[in-house]
């Protein structure tokens, strides 16, 4: 099953592009879901079904709408269930379902298990729209940090017998966590894994979508180190609202004009890295199943193959690009660990942990190592990302950025490190 996020720049039509993504689709015969959060009708297409019983559109193409508040209350009301018997002890009032209302911050949890509920699903495509960049970006980056979070407050190997909890309480004098709450985290661990690894997937790919612009430029450029750091797939930019080249109206024409410029720009950044799909302007705004049609007839795309690289990773043509599956060298773990030394070096080797962060200038880039951590700041993202084995055996000697590429130099510790005779 391929997942495609489409996210973007706010007000650049990621909503009209992956309503248009999934149509397309489903138009080449695919049995295709299309998710969105948004209410009612997404450009005049319903979407009134839900994830249990999503709503046909047209041959092939169902849709679903994301329900931030049911979703909340339905979480609420299990976990209040599970904890029936510590509420009880507190003599606490049961909540019901008619006076809860959502917190901030539901809506992205429930874009979350809705995403990894749809991966599970008889499908064979499914397209989210997805928040705009910056938040796609630290949403996708979510279930790793919350899974860090609860490997450090409730460490799995700190878990003791209930019969010794009573009296290594009463030798420590401080209660014991009880054995419910790491009942309860290691679950949500469980949960949380499952749809970090629905995003991790080579079958999971984002697809950009900006409108061609100076302010779309500078986000889309700072950006790339955010989709870079953290290992985010980006498969396709999607140029939108492009307009034609031959008008006769001078203000027309000068628009036209500054968007041929930075998507002069785009294909020399982007390409070979990910494809452009051109989304041409259609005069007015797109509403149903036949603009959305026109959407991806009129589309124009540049592949890997069509920019000279001979790899051919995407094919395909309009809004749909199928993965190359045999293809895997662009999703290797961004962090790459290489051994420059020589033979020679064995008793003294040097190690060089390496990421590609495109965009990156060095006034943007701090490195901290905190015990078997490395925590990387690049401009306004960061992640804390742990040291491979042989790494948390060495001290950092050094670190640069040249040519786009972040390399961390570790040398090894010699209270540490095995000696040789």
């Amino acid at each position: 099953m391929r997942k495609v996020l489409v996210t973007g720049l706010g007000g650049a039509g990621r909503t009209t592009v992956a309503a248009a993504t999934a149509l397309a689709a489903a138009r080449r015969g695919k049995r295709a879901l299309f998710l969105s959060a948004e209410p009612g009708e997404v450009l005049g297409v319903p979407v009134t079904g839900h994830l249990g019983e999503p709503a046909e559109v047209t041959d092939g193409l169902w849709a679903a709408r994301i329900d931030s508040g049911a979703d909340f209350r339905a979480e609420l009301l299990t976990l209040q269930e599970r904890s029936t018997a510590a509420l009880d002890l507190l003599g606490a009032a049961r909540l019901e379902d008619e006076e809860l209302t959502e917190l901030p911050g539901s809506d992205q949890f429930a874009l979350l298990r809705a995403l990894k509920t749809a991966a599970d699903g008889d499908w064979d495509v499914v397209v989210v729209d997805m928040p705009p960049l910056r938040e796609t970006i630290a949403l996708l980056a979510l279930p790793e940090q919350l899974r860090r979070y609860l490997r450090r407050l409730l460490p799995a190997e700190r878990q003791v017998a209930r019969a010794l909890r009573p009296m290594l309480a009463q030798l420590a004098g401080v209660p014991m966590p009880a054995q419910w709450l790491y009942e309860t985290a290691g679950r949500w661990d469980t949960e949380l894994a499952a749809v970090q690894t629905v995003i991790e997937s080579c079958n999971t790919t984002l697809r950009v979508v900006a409108e061609p612009g100076p302010t779309a430029a500078d986000a889309l450029h700072t950006a790339r180190a955010g989709l870079a750091l953290h290992g985010l797939r980006l498969d396709t930019l999607v140029p939108n609202r492009i307009l034609p080249l031959d008008s006769a109206d001078t203000w027309l024409a000068t628009l036209s004009a500054q968007q041929g410029k930075y998507l002069r720009q785009w294909y020399e950044e982007w390409v070979p890295e990910a494809s452009l799909w051109e989304v041409r302007h259609l005069g007015r705004d797109p509403r149903g199943l036949d603009d959305l049609t026109l959407l991806d007839t009129q589309s124009s795309c540049t592949t890997f193959e069509e920019a000279g690289t001979g790899g051919g990773l995407l094919q395909g043509d309009g809004l749909t690009a199928e993965l190359d599956w045999d293809s895997e060298q662009r999703y290797d773990d961004p962090w790459r660990v290489e051994y420059p030394g020589t033979p020679d070096d064995q008793d003294d080797p040097r190690y060089v942990w390496s990421l590609r962060v495109p965009g990156a200038v060095k006034e943007d880039v701090s490195l901290v190592r905190r015990g078997d951590e490395l925590l990387v700041t690049v401009g306004p993202f960061r992640r804390i990302v742990p040291l491979h084995s042989v790494l948390r055996r060495c001290t950092v000697s050094g670190a640069g950025l040249a040519d786009e590429v972040l390399k961390v130099r570790f040398t090894p510790d010699p209270e540490l490190w095995p000696r040789t005779r």
